[in-house]
């Protein structure tokens, strides 16, 4: 509290007052887009529902969107190392990163090389709000919304409002970040929205760098509810090294020809990569007619990675480019046939092109063979959904998709659900649906060599998504409560793992499934106060692989398609409970401070040290619990001023975000190790609004 103080005090003597209360938590009136496409109460959607606006993205010590989300009921935001570089997935209910779509102005920004949306590349400063709508999205948004999906909304203009922001800020580990975006209406109708900015980090090891710039622009033609026009286009570039595991204790540097490979604190200090994303979304939408709504898109994305790789055992490697093109294009119309009555009709197209061009590297690092793989594959959907409101009380959900996939033909995925109102500030709610995910062009086509190689005879995952739940607001809005039951199981479950002779490929497993419940509750504000509580119990459980006499090659008397060793176990990378808590507290005079504290339970992992029969066996590790704390203080000045110092992981807590294997090459003994997860920073922040 000291450092509330002193920053709190000299603003009451010198600041202009500025008066602003804490936001209201989130209530049943509040509007939607993303469940149904079309907006809409949430008392009037089935599913459970996470939203954050600018307000919050201002408030919380968070550097990026998966950070801001970390916690939330229902989501587990997971890093590799969380070093500046390091991929950032969201996890919703206990599902893998690549089972949660995550779409910018409803285009979906996942690489269709991993299946995943890596949300550390995101701008905070150029979303205006993101929606996560949890359980099976797979009817309005075909493959991978198995978990859920979240959309972030990018900043539009506003009417008679010339919007001008500018700051820079610098912190641990030589951390500087600079950005501006200016909006307004050229005329009546014709407005734009301009953002830039820039990052860079040395990490908090070594080889864990990234350099970060980007842009976005946000053409605007809006006539009113009879068309609204705009035009979105972004750019990224980033370079970053990748650190790999953390070496146990002990371990001395490598060198190999003079040139050092590994290091005390991580595994590479050679390996490093770099991103290019731009996305283009033309969108055409409006409510011509009381009763008639529609939303047409046409978007092209284009993401180019770059990687390259050496490996410490002899100084050989290789270097791969990724290129990843799709373009598309999506339309809905909404129609109010009678009163309480609702009629959603839609479809959409994409197209995707694939292309990995690679280098193998000799010991020196030179390159000698070039490999090129390409592919093509396109997705073909049509949708409705009927929505009947009979009363107040009761409204009655029912959907279906019909999925044409260029590679493993056609799939069906219905959808119902039932929301009852037995009053104004109570939503009870069910959600059931059908979902699937298709294989990744990595899965598929992932070019043969001695280490890894695609698969293509996959099975998608497909299986189905139940939640019930209770929403219920109280004391005029000042408690908001969430509470919620889900299920979900996932047949031919596609997983990485070496075969006999310890080549990596995609296999279907068995599949795996969850239960569990989600439960937040927002009190306040109170005395300028507002507080939150969150909590998810997961409990995930996965099959083993079931491995065949012919992964063994031995006995040969049984038939080579013989299953045995399958075994019912707790997911991977799963935690069990996680919490969340937020407090905030915002004065009169400008200042506003939050912390918050995060629990993650204990995660396991398991690694096949051997398939050769009779000696299989799997090794199961775990990584321990953790608790992290962060604090954000922020003091408006001369209103048009923000100074703001924010601290995360303040109590430098030692946590793993994942584990992975290393070789000692002086001593050729291999032990598993983790990715460690940042320390303590801090980090100081001056904004100038106009």
């Amino acid at each position: 509290m000291s450092v509330i103080f002193l920053l709190g005090f000299p603003a009451a003597v010198f600041c202009e007052e500025v008066k602003k209360g804490i936001q209201s938590p989130p209530v049943l009136d509040e509007i939607v887009v993303s469940a149904t496409k079309t907006e809409e109460k949430r008392k009037d959607i089935a599913n459970s529902v996470i939203v954050k606006d600018e307000t919050d993205i201002n408030e919380f010590a968070a550097q990026s969107v998966g950070e801001l989300l970390a916690n939330e009921p229902g989501i587990d935001w997971q890093t590799y190392g969380n070093y500046g570089g390091a991929t950032q997935e969201l996890h919703i209910r206990g599902m893998r990163g690549n089972a949660t779509q995550v779409f910018v102005n409803g285009i979906n920004v996942g690489s269709p090389s991993l299946g995943s949306a890596d949300v550390g590349r995101i701008p905070l400063n150029n979303i205006e709000r993101i929606e996560v709508v949890k359980g099976s999205g797979s009817l309005l948004y075909g493959s991978g919304a198995m978990g859920g999906t979240v959309n972030i909304i990018t900043k539009r203009p506003s009417r008679d409002i010339t919007d001008l922001k500018v700051s820079a800020g610098y912190g641990s580990q030589d951390t500087y970040r600079l950005s501006a975006e200016q909006g307004m209406f050229i005329t009546d109708d014709f407005g734009y929205y301009l953002t830039a900015g820039r990052m860079e980090t040395d990490g908090f090891r070594a080889n864990s760098y990234l350099r970060q710039t980007d842009t976005s622009l946000k053409l605007l033609l809006d006539k009113s509810d009879f068309i609204d026009i705009s035009l979105y286009g972004d750019y990224m570039y980033r370079k970053y090294g990748v650190p790999g595991v953390e070496p146990p204790s002990g371990t001395q540097a490598y060198y190999i020809g003079g040139i050092k490979f590994y290091s005390d604190d991580s595994s590479s200090v050679l390996n490093h990569s770099s991103d290019k994303d731009c996305h283009i979304v033309l969108e055409a939408k409006g409510n011509p007619l009381k009763w008639l709504g529609y939303n047409i898109k046409g978007h092209y994305t284009n993401m180019d990675n770059y990687n390259y790789e050496r490996y410490a055992f002899d100084g050989t490697g290789s270097e791969n480019w990724i290129t990843n093109r799709i373009a598309g294009t999506d339309g809905n119309i909404n129609i109010h046939p009678f009163e309480g009555g609702n009629l959603l009709i839609g479809g959409e197209y994409k197209d995707f092109d694939w292309k990995n061009k690679s280098f193998d590297l000799d010991a020196a690092g030179v390159k000698s063979v070039k490999t090129t793989t390409e592919a093509h594959m396109f997705t073909q959907g049509a949708f409705t959904e009927a929505q009947y409101r009979p009363s107040q009380y009761l409204k009655a959900i029912a959907g279906v998709r019909h999925e044409n996939h260029s590679v493993f033909g056609s799939e069906n995925m219905p959808l119902f659900g039932l929301v009852i109102n037995p009053f104004e500030t109570t939503a009870l709610k069910l959600n059931h649906g059908k979902h699937f995910l298709a294989p990744t062009f990595n899965d598929l086509f992932w070019p043969a060599g001695p280490y890894s190689r695609g698969n293509p005879d996959l099975k998608p995952e497909i299986g189905w998504h139940t939640d019930i739940g209770l929403e219920q607001s109280l004391i005029n809005d000042k408690v908001f409560i969430s509470l919620f039951y889900f299920h979900w199981n996932v047949d031919n479950k596609i997983e990485w793992q070496p075969d006999s002779q310890g080549v990596w490929s995609p296999i279907n497993l068995e599949g795996y499934k969850a239960d569990g419940v989600e439960a937040g509750i927002t009190i306040g504000s109170f005395y300028n106060f507002k507080l939150g509580l969150n909590y998810t119990y997961t409990d995930a459980e996965e099959k083993s692989r079931a491995y065949t006499r012919q992964d063994y090659g031995w006995p040969p008397f049984l038939p080579p398609d013989f299953r045995y060793d399958i075994v019912n176990r707790r997911a991977t990378n799963t935690p069990e409970h996680q919490f969340r808590g937020d407090l905030t507290y915002k004065s009169n005079f400008g200042l506003t401070a939050t912390a918050t504290a995060r629990y993650v339970s204990d995660k396991v992992m398991y690694q096949t040290e051997t398939t050769v029969y009779p000696d299989t066996k799997t090794v199961k590790y775990t990584m321990g619990s953790y608790w992290t704390a962060d604090l954000k203080v922020e003091q408006r000045l001369y209103e048009h001023w923000i100074l703001s110092l924010s601290g995360n992981n303040l109590f430098d807590k030692d946590y793993d975000t994942h584990l992975s294997s290393f070789t000692d090459q002086s001593t050729f003994e291999s032990k598993t190790t983790n990715y460690p997860g940042a320390g303590r920073s801090v980090f100081f922040n001056i904004k100038y609004e106009y």
